[in-house]
């Protein structure tokens, strides 16, 4: 495995199996958790830590009031950023942002505007006047391959988790009012859900690949679809071409995988909502 990790790993998938002993399609155990059982950010909004094998992301939404762009006199904002620090792999060093937690920050921003999971006209509170900004911070805790799949799910199950007070702008001093006893959910129009594969050696496909498989993967490929199974997004860094078959195998392997986190995020809400 040390010497050379290719053909280690070669031995295994012709026998269509993984060294940890997964099946090339299947997934590692995903786990969610949202909200108040997340001690450690109860400042935040809305949180969520997401669990996907041992990669561990949290994400925390911070709400904050702003005024609207001039051009965007009657839209809010969203605000996503992605951070790697050190302590998640040895990869990865303190400091500014790298290449890596960039891109996902990029790819993450490329998601929510085009699966619209959140129109920003229903951030807009008064028109050219006041807006609500959503700070979505994502931050990896334990990086083990799959940052795109993990990162998405816990955005998501973050902003399901929003909730945010009732704000209106007195007509006589034109200043904004709070009022914190009455709140309301985050409208989540859409639930987009991403699909990451490894592609080895040109032709084969797994799921849910690992820091290793992505290391010795010849391209990887995430594939993001909402709960209607329209695409949303197709993310390929360069690597090995995929022919329309293969891309399609993708799209609906990423449609079953949404059914089933679409169903645990709701089993989870469903667990923490007051009776």
């Amino acid at each position: 495995r040390t010497v050379e990790p290719l053909e280690y790993y070669r031995r295994f998938l012709k026998e269509n199996c993984r060294p940890d002993g997964r099946e090339l399609g299947e997934f590692r155990t995903t786990t969610v958790n949202i909200g108040k059982c997340l001690c450690s950010i109860t400042t935040a909004d809305g949180s969520a830590l997401v669990k996907l094998g041992n990669t561990t992301v949290i994400c925390g939404v911070k709400a904050e009031l702003a005024a609207p762009a001039v051009d965007s006199a009657n839209k809010g904002y969203i605000v996503p950023n992605v951070e790697l620090p050190s302590l998640c792999a040895e990869r990865f060093r303190s400091g500014p942002p790298g290449e890596e937690a960039q891109a996902a920050s990029q790819f993450i921003a490329d998601v929510i505007e085009n699966s619209q999971m959140i129109v920003k006209e229903d951030l807009c509170i008064a028109n050219g006047k006041l807006a609500w900004v959503l700070y979505c911070d994502i931050i990896c805790l334990d990086y083990d391959g799959n940052l795109l799949d993990a990162s998405v799910f816990a955005l998501l199950a973050a902003l399901k988790n929003v909730q945010l007070p009732l704000v209106t702008i007195n007509e006589e001093t034109g200043l904004s009012e709070v009022n914190l006893k009455q709140k309301n959910p985050l409208i989540i129009r859409k639930h987009p859900v991403a699909t990451s594969f490894a592609i080895f050696d040109d032709t084969l496909l797994i799921v849910d690949p690992t820091a290793e498989e992505e290391d010795l993967a010849t391209g990887t490929v995430t594939i993001v679809t909402d709960e209607e199974g329209r695409l949303c997004s197709v993310h390929k860094p360069g690597g090995s071409p995929l022919t329309g078959a293969k891309l399609q195998d993708c799209i609906t392997r990423a449609i079953t995988r949404h059914k089933e986190v679409k169903k645990l995020i709701d089993k989870v809400i469903k667990s923490i909502t007051p009776k």
